[in-house]
């Protein structure tokens, strides 16, 4: 299933919020077209690209947009579109490409639906979203314009030329964080990660990167995200029943009871506990229990979700994330605007949003730009961007941790 967002709706719609800034924008009428997030264009919103300009413009480019717009995935599909086309509205109308958005949902293998594209004249691809059809689009034979997916190939398959990889990955994330602790000069811990598929990728890829730099994982164990109480898995990368064991003996030794308090392993530098910011608010309180508050503690972005009194029990908790989520000047404009724009709540504008507004962006800059790819850098809402001779876009993030319960941004390392 396709759809055009044709240049001539989409001025209309842009002309009616035109005047955001200074009223309140008008209803859009329920038609399927109309449903496209609108941002008015806003001179200077988008950072330049710090690289040689082409002769190139997008004025009659096609581009094909590549998502799953029905089914359990169209609310994420719908954040992603929504990010792409505020971007898209920064142009002016003369000089934005022509859109046209393909239901990957739909009953068409993904050869197939790149295979239309090609058909209608599309001449730079973005998407699809699900890793499996990322994977399937790289395997697809038939002739294609270049490609940004929005999702990474599996391990170990090798890009096709001109084939693009964008993605909020989780592992990429650990990875980030693996390289922060050493930075911070710390080389033995213990993790603590949710029981689940997630938290073993996540804890495999921190590892990992932690061993290449001279780290070691001392102890490893895992939460049930279900429960609330995680005393017996921190006790056990604690060692707190060693220590209770040595109080048995004493008091055994010495045939009375002993005044006691517990004592945690000494010799860790550091804690990696990734988890939902839900289940990060129960477990922070948990560590500081157990003696463990002189350990810092690391995670991924998944700890940090908005919320002006729900983070006070996260003092302490150190955690990367993109700029759309802890501010920066770029972010701080876009949002200003689509505040603007829509009043009254408008569109989910989560990580999401600001992915699929950095998509658009950088297919503009492989597009327009005649640069090689791994020369590029691009300042995005969800970090610095760059892209590696595979195709890969590797996204550089701000550190932060919470002090009485506000973010206080840490240094880059």
């Amino acid at each position: 299933m396709q759809r055009t967002i044709l240049p001539a709706a989409l001025s209309a719609i842009a002309v009616l919020l035109a005047g955001c800034a200074s009223a309140p924008s008008p209803a859009v009428p329920p038609s399927r077209t109309a449903r496209a997030p609108v941002l008015p264009h806003r001179g200077g919103l988008r950072r330049a690209p710090q690289y040689a300009p082409s002769s190139r413009t997008l004025a009659g480019t096609r581009i094909a947009l590549l998502l799953p717009e029905s089914g359990p995935l169209a609310g994420a599909a719908q954040s992603v579109r929504d990010g792409f086309l505020s971007a898209y509205y920064q142009l002016p109308a003369d000089q934005r490409p022509r859109v046209r958005v393909y239901d990957t949902a739909a009953a068409v293998p993904i050869d197939g639906v790149i295979a239309a594209a090609e058909r209608d004249g599309a001449d730079f691809i973005v998407g699809p979203l699900l890793r499996s059809s990322v994977a399937a689009a790289a395997r697809a034979s038939a002739p294609r314009p270049p490609m940004l997916a929005l999702n990474f190939l599996p391990h170990g398959e090798v890009a096709p030329p001109q084939f693009f990889q964008f993605a909020l990955s989780p592992t990429a994330e650990a990875r980030l964080v693996a390289q922060r602790v050493l930075a911070d000069g710390h080389r033995l811990g213990i993790a603590i990660v949710p029981d689940n598929l997630w938290g073993t990728r996540v804890l495999g890829a921190f590892d990992r990167r932690l061993k290449v730099g001279g780290g070691s994982l001392l102890a490893t164990t895992r939460i049930d995200l279900s429960a609330s109480d995680y005393t017996g898995p921190i006790e056990r990368a604690l060692l707190i029943g060693q220590s209770r064991a040595r109080l048995q003996r004493l008091e055994a030794l010495l045939g009375m009871p002993l005044a006691f308090v517990p004592r945690r392993r000494a010799d860790i530098q550091f804690i990696f506990a990734p988890a939902p910011a839900s289940t990060e608010r129960m477990l922070e309180p948990q560590l500081r229990f157990y003696y463990a508050n002189g350990v810092p503690t690391y995670s991924t972005s998944d700890a940090f979700v908005p919320d002006p009194t729900g983070n006070q029990d996260l003092d302490g908790l150190r955690f990367l994330d993109m700029p759309w989520m802890l501010g920066d000047p770029l972010a701080d404009a876009v949002r200003a605007v689509t505040n603007r724009a829509w009043p009254a709540g408008g569109p989910d504008r989560g990580r999401l949003f600001a992915f699929g507004f950095d998509a658009y962006n950088l297919a503009v800059a492989l597009f327009v730009q005649r640069v090689a790819p791994d020369s590029l850098r691009l300042a995005g809402l969800t970090g610095e961007l760059r892209i590696d001779a595979q195709g890969r876009v590797h996204r550089s993030l701000t550190w932060a941790r919470f002090q009485d319960g506000q973010i206080k941004i840490l240094p880059s390392r």
